[in-house]
């Protein structure tokens, strides 16, 4: 084959474009190469790069939105959703379908998409209008002062108050709505039995029902009336608060009735803020002070009774109280053979002879006077301490001095469970003077001079029987 000059040239032009470009190939793929596999050290392994996928916000779902927030964000939005009345259940923060729901349907009710997802401006416009919500009804948080519970009240609908040693009660001045805080001891309770004791008020339909192992739950209808009974215990003593309502006014206590499950706190912790609750049945000693029926006795004995009875004698009634002092005068009508003990004379010394009557459990059920020694001695707050303290029965007891006279009334102290850690020990009895004592009986027109000396004859048992 020949080959001309020309030909010749463009064969090998020909030839040196094609190794060309067929290096370039081999270059660009081999660039390629080492930039899709990282340089390997000898002996190792090489790595494995994995890439997840992030799924869009758009596409969470919004139990997954919800889930994403801080527990604090979510108590708040449940319990503003619970406010506008679109969320009925615990504010817990916890994430749940009510809860997504409860936002479809506010979103639904403002007119917007019900995505399950609040955005900015829908959750603002749903934070002030529970706020206006709260402001409207007076809401705040509250330490309920005999037990130191703390609850959320409605103050502008429940705008009276009352307490005493087994609770207090909040109330419209209607009575259409009432609020109960109330404090009792029980046996070995648990939240079962608790429950099943609430539901025993006659007129009480019981339509819904959630019992824990730290608390209980019951609503329904009471005659005419919607309640709410939320309840929890520690040791032996029972918390329950109770919420009474007309049904006329669901639309405004319903919210408020949530809220305040939400913020009910039977125990907190700290200190306990008052005495502990009230015996169903108590005894103290009571003092017949004239012939007409007068007997003075510890307050505290007589707090809160349904009936006061004079053991031996009838029924009592309380016609004044002392709170400063701590007494109390009785009167029992149409009793006989009572024999007035004379409070003349006497005056506190550095001992005394209490004369009582013990509980009944304390001598085999029986109720004999008895008489025991104490020293006295002056604490802090002008307060004269009595030890050792008496017996249970004897609070209310007249002290003796070493001249048979009378020298004040003894009082057992309630004991408080717990106190500031540097605090000093209260006194667990005391003593009301004499002279305090016969203020208290003049200042009720009874004369307490005219008796006889001996205190064994006059002392009277005192029972108080409480719901």
């Amino acid at each position: 084959m020949c080959f001309n000059d020309t030909a010749f040239n463009g064969l090998v032009g020909f030839v040196m474009r094609s190794m060309l470009a067929a290096t370039l190939m081999f270059a660009a793929t081999t660039g390629a190469q080492a930039q899709m596999t990282a340089p390997q050290i000898p002996g190792s392994t090489p790595k494995t790069v994995q890439t997840v996928p992030v799924k869009p916000p758009a596409m969470q779902t919004p139990s997954a939105t919800a889930d994403a927030m801080a527990k604090a964000e979510r108590l708040s939005l449940q319990s503003d959703l619970a406010w506008v009345g679109q969320y009925n259940g615990a504010i817990t923060g916890d994430v749940s379908e009510r809860m997504v729901t409860a936002i479809k349907d506010y979103q639904k009710a403002k007119g917007g998409k019900p995505t399950g997802v609040l955005n900015p401006q829908e959750r603002a416009a749903l934070a002030e209008t529970a706020r206006k919500k709260q402001d409207s009804v007076g809401w705040k948080i509250v330490t309920e002062p005999t037990s130191g519970a703390r609850l959320g009240i409605p103050s502008k609908l429940v705008t009276q108050q009352a307490s005493d040693a087994n609770g207090s009660k909040w109330t419209s001045p209607t009575g259409t709505v009432q609020v109960l805080l109330s404090r009792r001891k029980e046996a070995n309770p648990t939240s079962a039995k608790l429950a099943e004791l609430e539901k025993e008020p006659s007129g009480r339909k019981v339509d819904y029902t959630v019992v824990k192992p730290d608390f209980f739950v019951l609503s329904g209808l009471q005659g005419l009336k919607k309640f709410y009974v939320r309840g929890a215990f520690r040791g032996d003593e029972v918390r329950t608060m109770t919420i009474l309502y007309d049904q006329a006014t669901e639309n405004t206590v319903e919210p408020v009735v949530i809220a305040m499950s939400s913020a009910f706190n039977a125990f907190p912790p700290g200190p306990q803020a008052g005495p502990p609750p009230r015996k169903t049945v108590e005894y103290g000693t009571g003092t017949v002070v004239s012939d007409d029926g007068a007997i003075v006795a510890d307050r505290l004995v007589t707090d809160g009774c349904l009936a006061i009875t004079i053991a031996g004698h009838g029924s009592a009634d309380r016609v004044a109280e002392d709170k400063e002092r701590g007494l109390a005068l009785l009167h029992i009508y149409g009793a006989r053979g009572l024999k007035p003990f004379s409070l003349a004379d006497g005056a506190a010394k550095t001992s005394v002879d209490i004369i009582g009557i013990a509980d009944p459990q304390s001598q085999g059920g029986a109720a004999g006077v008895s008489s025991l020694k104490a020293a006295l001695a002056s604490v802090g707050g002008g307060e004269t301490a009595v030890s050792p303290p008496p017996a249970v029965g004897f609070s209310g007891s007249p002290a003796i001095d070493s001249d048979g006279k009378f020298a004040g009334i003894a009082l057992l102290k309630p004991t408080h469970v717990a106190g500031p850690a540097n605090a000093a020990p209260a006194a667990q009895a005391v003593l009301v003077p004499a002279d305090r004592v016969r203020a208290f009986l003049q200042a009720n027109g009874v004369n307490a001079s005219g008796g006889a000396s001996d205190a064994k004859a006059s002392v009277v048992r005192v029972i108080c029987v409480r719901k």
